[in-house]
């Protein structure tokens, strides 16, 4: 099915970052993207495993969200993923299958008037889903386009009623050492969290995954629930949570812990804004051989822009000149 629409500003995609080890190895990977603003570079991916064209929208598809773009390659955007826990190459699908998702406990608390922890199933049964298509803007400079599966955040903040001193939302993911190699490295502050405003959770772009492809999410991409901040670089999508705390405080996620001045709070997608080791300034789509220049917000002007206008300089770390 094809929706016809006028053009919007907002219309791509995210994901996640670097360890101590993966430091080095990914220096020779951004070495290449250091060239981004002098000259088009090309993916080392095959034209047969381009966006598909054939791709069917669900029933539960919002027509918001459809983009005037194709959609990347399932195989290509279920293989070539960021997970720390299970190692830092892309190529970490077979370990992230033996994690265990079924049964699977979300709590949600903090500063809210109702409390809950809830197995995955039953969450997704009370929230139901939608299909969005967005775009996905990594901070290692790659871009690609989702059709995602599952609700707004919004209705979790609906479920719990945050008080009034609820600030911040704070996300942890799983931490199982015994099945996420990952986590035994011990110079990562795991488990894995992050943060977002209070505001920002109660944008319509904010969304929680449940699935991606028609399908529920695989392992490698953040099962069995996934944050999903399409105007923000993708480590502040966390994967596979476990918690949702509201919080007076502004937490520090695990890539801000350890390298503050490369990964801050905000991570909003910014051209102007290089991060210290490569620039921001163009992105490579995966799955084509040329690269396309960087959208402010990743395309999402209009609708986030208002969430930061009151910021304060010295907090625009990758987010405003």
């Amino acid at each position: 099915m094809v929706f016809l629409k006028k053009k919007k500003s907002w219309c791509i995609s995210e994901n996640e970052v670097t360890d101590e080890c993966s430091f080095h190895n990914r220096r020779k990977f951004l070495k290449t993207l250091s060239y981004l603003s002098i000259l088009p570079v090309t993916l080392s991916f095959s034209k047969d495993v381009l966006s598909s064209q054939n791709y069917n929208y669900s029933s539960k598809i919002n027509k918001k969200y459809v983009l005037d773009r194709e959609i990347t390659d399932e195989k290509l955007a279920t293989t070539y993923t960021n997970f720390y826990e299970f190692g830092s190459s892309k190529n970490i699908w077979r370990r992230a299958s033996k994690l265990k998702i079924d049964p699977w406990d979300i709590t949600i608390n903090g500063l809210v008037d109702k409390p809950i922890k809830l197995d995955i199933k039953k969450l997704k049964k009370l929230l139901g889903y939608e299909e969005r298509i967005y775009r996905f803007r990594c901070v290692e400079a790659w871009s690609m386009t989702v059709p995602w599966l599952g609700f707004p955040f919004e209705k979790i903040i609906n479920l719990v009623q945050p008080t009034k001193d609820a600030k911040f939302v704070k996300f942890e993911t799983f931490y199982d050492p015994n099945v996420a190699p990952g986590q035994k490295q011990n110079w990562y502050p795991w488990p894995y969290e992050e943060g977002i405003t209070i505001d920002e959770a109660k944008n319509d772009l904010t969304f929680l995954a449940t699935g991606m492809y028609g399908k529920d999410l695989p392992n490698q991409n953040g099962a069995p629930l996934r944050l999903v901040l399409p105007w923000k670089y993708g480590f502040k999508s966390i994967k596979s949570i476990v918690g949702i705390r509201f919080v007076k405080n502004r937490p520090i996620g695990l890539w801000e812990k350890l390298a503050p001045k490369e990964y801050g709070f905000w991570a909003n997608v910014n051209p102007d804004v290089s991060h210290p080791r490569w620039s921001q300034e163009f992105e490579k789509i995966l799955g084509y051989s040329h690269v396309r220049k960087t959208e402010i917000f990743n395309g999402y002007e209009e609708q986030v822009s208002y969430l930061y206008k009151n910021i304060h300089k010295n907090d625009n770390v990758m987010l405003f000149k």
